[in-house]
């Protein structure tokens, strides 16, 4: 079975260390965490590098750097070199430049920055960024030409973005260390209403098999055993479950309760 990581989209309102926590005591094989590059200390890394050998649990990832015309670029640098320090395997990057040279330029740094730390650059697309859907990711993932480089498949966007899911069957698996995953309901909300949008990514995500997306289409389309980061943004999850050990293991049951079905 796909190892699975709780992703930090799940607990929002917490800090790291009950993310990691929650993901230990939820069952998940791994964490991502959000980093806030003006809020993490040398003790926060302390901590968190305790955290997670205490508890066994790998860092799949850290999230998040939004790339932007008027951003700090050493706070996308910072998120690597965090990531580095608690052994993160890849760091989630997405981007609004409307320049798509900006977007190249900036991944491209990135990519430089992260060399010998062990980190990938895996870039999202969605279409609440300016690389709305695959097939865009994919040609910037080509400009930049940069071994770290990855991509960062999420089911709601694959969807939400009309982009292909048998594409996604003929991408590199070396492009693809990981994968996000969740189900959803089956409106998409209208892509020019932004707040729609954001809401409809951020608090209406479903378990795995409680929504309305192809998910076994993507699953299969996908290479065998790729890690999953569960990325279960659900305001009904949330007040379910204001616990967030609680919240992490009835995601991790649906998760696993899914994936065995496919075996």
């Amino acid at each position: 079975m796909n190892p699975i990581s709780l992703a930090s989209g799940v607990v929002p309102e917490f800090g790291p260390l009950d993310t990691v926590r929650a993901a230990a005591a939820g069952g998940f094989d791994a964490v991502g965490l959000w980093v806030e590059p003006a809020q993490w200390t040398a003790r926060t890394t302390q901590d968190v590098r305790a955290a997670l050998a205490d508890e066994e649990l790998p860092a799949l990832d850290v999230e998040v750097a939004w790339l932007k015309p008027d951003n700090a670029p050493d706070d996308h640098r910072r998120i690597i070199d965090i990531g580095a320090q608690i052994g993160a395997a890849n760091m989630l990057c997405v981007s609004s430049h409307s320049n798509r040279l900006g977007t190249i330029a900036e991944l491209a740094a990135l990519c430089r920055h992260a060399e010998g730390s062990g980190i990938r650059i895996a870039l999202e697309f969605g279409i609440f960024t300016e690389v709305k859907d695959l097939a865009a990711a994919l040609a910037i993932i080509d400009d930049v030409g940069h071994p770290l480089q990855a991509l960062l498949i999420d089911p709601i966007h694959v969807d939400r973005s009309y982009s292909a899911i048998d594409s996604i069957a003929d991408i590199d698996p070396g492009l693809l260390p990981y994968a996000q995953f969740c189900d959803a309901p089956a409106k998409r909300p209208d892509p020019a209403d932004f707040d729609a949008v954001i809401t409809d990514a951020i608090d209406l995500r479903e378990q795995c098999g409680a929504g309305a997306l192809p998910l076994d289409a993507l699953y299969r389309a996908l290479p065998p055993g790729i890690p999953l980061s569960i990325e279960l943004r659900s305001k009904a999850l949330r007040d379910r479950f204001p616990d967030p050990a609680d919240r992490a293991r009835a995601t991790a049951q649906a998760t696993r309760a899914w994936l065995d079905g496919r075996t």
